[in-house]
């Protein structure tokens, strides 16, 4: 096996990822996709969320908190959501929308078969309003794939979406999430996708202070930024 490498991550550094290609292989597209949601399910990544939502749907029982995922990918953030609502027994209606039919068909196929009531569709999140009426707009792994602008312009549309909450999570740049996505991606998948995309991702991710200094200029006075296992970042932002 390959030594793990040892990158400069003093800055951030994108690199294409594979996921991102249109040319990629569909069989190979929803193995990655799988792989990523186990990834995502030990790094707790619907645990992160729920929390913040959590308190919020029990402060505004009269009607259903709506929430929406945006750039979903798979689906399973929002399907762990939409799991832990049925469990707690609280309101809450989950859905979740990205650019990619792929993306959103396999998400769907997902929801269906763990008998989870979630509506995904198709929208393109980098440009644009993003779509309106719902109480909390999150977002999982998608910041480190914008520039700064890119980032902060989301970050900002999203604030003026939401009617209550923001919530984006994200890998922290550091050289220990490099090497837990390098180690992590190995063992839990085969795909060449994921042991390729996951490093590079960490790379291309930001720095919690950086993050905060994004939703500074974003507007989101107030915005809060915690770290959690593993190696990630939470930017939590309310309405005033």
């Amino acid at each position: 096996m390959t030594s793990i490498a040892a990158p400069d991550l003093s800055s951030r550094r994108r690199l294409p990822e594979i996921m991102d290609q249109p040319g990629l292989d569909p069989a190979e597209h929803a193995a990655a996709l799988r792989a990523l949601g186990r990834v995502n399910a030990l790094s707790r990544a619907g645990s992160a969320l729920w929390p913040a939502i959590a308190r919020l749907a029990r402060r505004c029982r009269d009607e259903p908190l709506r929430v929406l995922d945006v750039a979903s990918g798979g689906g399973d953030v929002p399907i762990s959501l939409a799991r832990r609502a049925v469990r707690t027994g609280l309101p809450v209606r989950v859905e979740g929308c990205d650019i990619s039919p792929r993306a959103t068909a396999f998400a769907r196929a997902e929801a269906l078969a763990q008998g989870v009531a979630v509506r995904f569709f198709e929208w393109d999140v980098r440009g644009g309003p993003l779509p309106e009426g719902y109480d909390v707009l999150t977002c999982s792994l998608f910041l480190h794939h914008l520039d700064e602008a890119e980032a902060v312009d989301l970050l900002a549309r999203m604030s003026q979406a939401a009617r209550r909450l923001v919530l984006v999570d994200d890998l922290v740049r550091s050289r220990l999430g490099h090497a837990l996505a390098w180690v992590g991606c190995r063992l839990l998948s085969n795909s060449p996708v994921v042991r390729h995309d996951g490093p590079v991702s960490v790379s291309a991710a930001f720095t919690p202070a950086e993050a905060a200094a994004l939703a500074g200029r974003a507007g989101l006075a107030g915005a809060r930024v915690n770290r959690h296992w593993p190696q990630r970042f939470l930017l939590s932002w309310c309405r005033p």
